[in-house]
């Protein structure tokens, strides 16, 4: 079977609303380590649509705070900045900008070690996904913080989404062979030990404070296990040439996924497990 590389545009608020708004709604843990006062510089990388700066917007703007988010969806921009200049707060302290998370460090206007604090929120295990840009993207975040300024953290950790992804990989890997399927997995899910080595020893001048990773299983949103598979595993179906075999093989995994994520107690649920950490430059 012949694959494909498809690049586009695949992200959109409301599609993302409807199958994982959860995302921002399960980030108070990771909020909390971020501890916000109302004069920080941040910028949030991967900020998506903007949910969580316009949240933050609330205590930055009872001081000179102000938050920089950055993604690379302009779609997810487009929508961040149209959410922001409804809101007061978020108007007077909140910017976007599409910006490659992982050309950070080629940005000038980023790299000048201002920003007393950098966050993300389930983004870098999509950012993280080429090994070839990995230690780069932690040098291009080093180079925006102040000297002891905070990296704070969450993302898929080892063991994330188990079931989905091996379901679209077995369903996909059938079809253009396992070695194509792991090419186009577009997710990395490290553990402790790879994260604190990477940041403290093969890209150094970090101090990692505080990381944990936690089980913690979600309920899919409104869009059910179809939607959610369907937005984050585009890429894996992208990578079969026809497109009715590409619908055949959305609902093979959905099938297979109905014995593992429905629960007794009613509705279904995704295995996640979140890796979080707070380090700090030094």
């Amino acid at each position: 079977m012949a694959t494909k590389q498809n690049n586009e545009e695949h992200w959109s608020s409301q599609a993302y609303q409807n199958s994982a708004s959860f995302v921002p709604k399960l980030a108070g843990k990771v909020i909390g380590w971020l501890d916000v006062q109302e004069d920080d510089l941040i910028l949030d990388v991967g900020c998506g649509d903007g949910i969580i700066n316009l949240q933050l917007a609330q205590t930055l703007s009872k001081g000179k705070g102000k938050i920089h988010g950055v993604d690379a969806s302009p779609a997810m921009i487009a929508s961040a900045q149209k959410a922001a200049a409804t809101d007061p707060a978020a108007s007077k302290t909140c910017s976007f900008e599409v910006i490659d998370a992982t050309e950070l460090s080629n940005n000038p206007s980023l790299q000048k070690g201002s920003y007393d604090k950098v966050f993300s929120n389930a983004a870098m295990h999509w950012i993280l996904r080429r090994e070839e840009t990995r230690e780069v993207f932690f040098t291009g975040v080093r180079g925006v913080l102040k000297v002891g300024g905070t990296f704070v953290f969450e993302m898929g950790g080892m063991g994330n989404v188990a079931e989905m992804r091996t379901a679209l990989l077995s369903v996909i890997g059938r079809r253009i062979g396992l070695p194509k399927a792991r090419e186009v997995d577009p997710w990395f899910f490290p553990d402790e030990t790879w994260m604190t080595e990477m940041l403290e020893a093969t890209v150094g001048g970090f101090k990692v404070e505080k990381i944990e990773r936690e089980y913690r299983p979600t309920k899919a949103d409104q869009g059910g296990i179809e939607g959610w598979v369907r937005l984050m595993g585009k890429q894996f179906f992208d990578a079969v040439e026809e497109g009715s075999e590409r619908e055949e093989c959305v609902r093979e995994v959905c099938e297979l996924l109905e014995s593992v994520c429905a629960s007794p107690g009613g509705g279904d649920w995704i295995g996640y497990v979140r890796l979080r950490a707070l380090v700090r430059k030094v």
